[in-house]
């Protein structure tokens, strides 16, 4: 295994033994983002009785599982095992709060070995590693029912189909629309739309909207949305036990414990992305430690899924953001891991697929994220993207753009990411012309890493289409080579 597929994929069982490789690389310009690759080998019966009680409350298992979310933020009965149709991330399953310590303790560990393998180092955590599913599931039903209903009074003031940062509603408008709906006294409609939080435009976004949202509530109560139904305002993240919410405040924690390692050693932390059940939440959290940590530099980077419908919205609000708010911007750009996993259980559950409708589609959306992201960079010197990605055409894009905006490798505003064992055709000629360029490099157990290196041999397909385009690369030399008489290769 070790001489084989192991020795491909995993850099050694422990840090010291990977220290050859990452001194390897790092001689050719790569730098190493750390991941220690060993995962639990659950039995499909335990991960999905562990999910099943990880994402339903206490109250929602007295009322016969009956739950406020809507469909796409309950737990599925078909989709219980997170890791059918995911082949290219790590699953984590809930067990206790003694394991998500366990978690966090793993990262810590992974944070200080990036930060003594390089001086401008990464490392990638996962939020469902550090805490209980159910309050991201919960909180992200909160979230898109707030930012829907913006959405819908929009559509009310003939301003649907606008991108995110185009549409403004008018405020006296909208206060009458909320009037008429019946949610709040007339006294309190002129306490949310009051001109010292929200300027003297006349007119509200989204960034906006999502302002009222932080002023007015704790975040164990973290917000209220109209039931259209009842007319009345509903707090959908009450009833809570004691122990859930201590559950809640020991992953805020967790989280805190390890944005603080990372600034001490200065490593910058990429909080990955995963499923869109969860994601809303997700990057609301992360937004939470941007502003607090981001003041210097982009410390914390979030992970936008570009085969969404709604990444370019994500992104450019994000962006607006941080400008208003002073704080540095920090992305990694990914296509996503869990477009089959997405797709049926859409279809099956019975909501729209947020997944972009064909390749090319994503390709665009990629594209248009990363070049809008470029040319904030361009602007502003303290933002950083991460383009991860095994495309070469990504890739080529990324670097005609910098070229375009006047953006040098040696500003390191603008990083490229692969995983080891591929597309080194990639990421090797890019560490020596200069650029900044990183692996992913896990390590741990050969028997412990079989989770990880099982999800390698599911991609072989897109494994050995690297491998084929490597050897079409090292003949093309080789004949080149042959026709010069310059067979061997001395580096200056």
């Amino acid at each position: 295994m070790k001489m084989t597929f192991y020795g491909q994929f995993v850099a050694g069982e422990d840090q010291e033994a990977i220290q050859p490789l990452i001194r390897h690389n790092r001689a050719f310009g790569v730098g190493s983002i750390l991941d220690y690759g060993v995962e639990e080998d659950l039995s499909q019966e335990e991960a999905e009785r562990q999910e099943m009680e990880a994402c339903t409350s206490e109250a929602e298992r007295k009322d016969g599982g009956t739950s406020k979310r809507e469909k796409q933020y309950q737990v599925h009965q078909a989709f219980r095992d997170r890791r059918d149709g995911v082949v290219s991330a790590r699953t984590y399953f809930y067990a206790n709060e003694a394991k998500c310590d366990g978690h966090m303790e793993t990262f810590l560990r992974c944070i200080e070995a990036s930060g003594g393998a390089s001086d401008d180092g990464f490392s990638a955590i996962k939020l469902t590693a550090l805490g209980r599913p159910q309050f991201l599931l919960q909180f992200s039903d909160v979230l898109t029912k707030w930012r829907r209903f913006f959405h819908q009074m929009a559509a009310e003031q003939g301003k649907a189909g606008l991108d995110a940062m185009d549409t403004k509603l008018e405020v006296a408008a909208l206060q009458e629309s909320v009037a008429k709906m019946g949610i709040a006294s007339r006294k309190e409609i002129e306490d949310w739309f009051r001109a010292e939080t929200l300027g003297v435009s006349g007119t509200l976004d989204l960034l906006d909207w999502n302002s009222l949202i932080d002023s007015r509530t704790t975040l164990s109560k973290h917000l209220v949305v109209p039931n259209m139904q009842t007319g009345q305002l509903e707090p959908l993240l009450s009833g809570f036990t004691e122990e859930e919410e201590q559950q809640m405040q020991r992953m805020l924690q967790r989280m805190d414990v390890l944005a603080k390692k990372a600034t001490q050693v200065g490593v910058r932390l990429m909080v990955d992305a995963e499923q869109t059940y969860f994601q809303p939440a997700i990057s609301r959290l992360t937004l939470e430690m941007q502003r607090k940590f981001n003041v210097e530099k982009p410390l914390i980077l979030n992970t936008y899924q570009c085969y969404l419908r709604d990444a370019y919205d994500n992104v450019t609000l994000d962006v607006e953001l941080a400008r208003r708010e002073g704080w540095c911007f920090g992305a990694k750009l990914v296509r996503g891991a869990y477009m089959a996993q997405e797709r049926a259980r859409a279809a099956e559950i019975g909501y729209e697929d947020p997944i972009n409708p064909t390749y090319e589609a994503t390709n665009a959306m990629y594209h248009r994220c990363l070049d809008y992201v470029l040319e904030e960079l361009k602007n502003n010197p303290k933002a950083e993207v991460m383009v991860a990605s095994h495309n070469e055409d990504t890739v080529r894009f990324t670097l005609r753009r910098m070229e375009e905006l006047g953006l040098h490798p040696a500003d390191r505003q603008v990083y490229f990411g692969q995983l080891l064992g591929m597309c080194d055709q990639i990421s090797f000629p890019l560490g020596q012309a200069g650029f900044a360029v990183y692996k992913y490099v896990p390590y741990g157990p050969v028997m412990e890493v079989l989770p990880y290196l099982s999800r390698r041999a599911l991609e072989n397909n897109s494994v050995m289409k690297g491998a084929r385009r490597e050897r079409q690369l090292l003949w093309q030399e080789l004949k080149r080579r042959l026709c010069t008489g310059n067979l061997f290769y001395r580096p200056a």
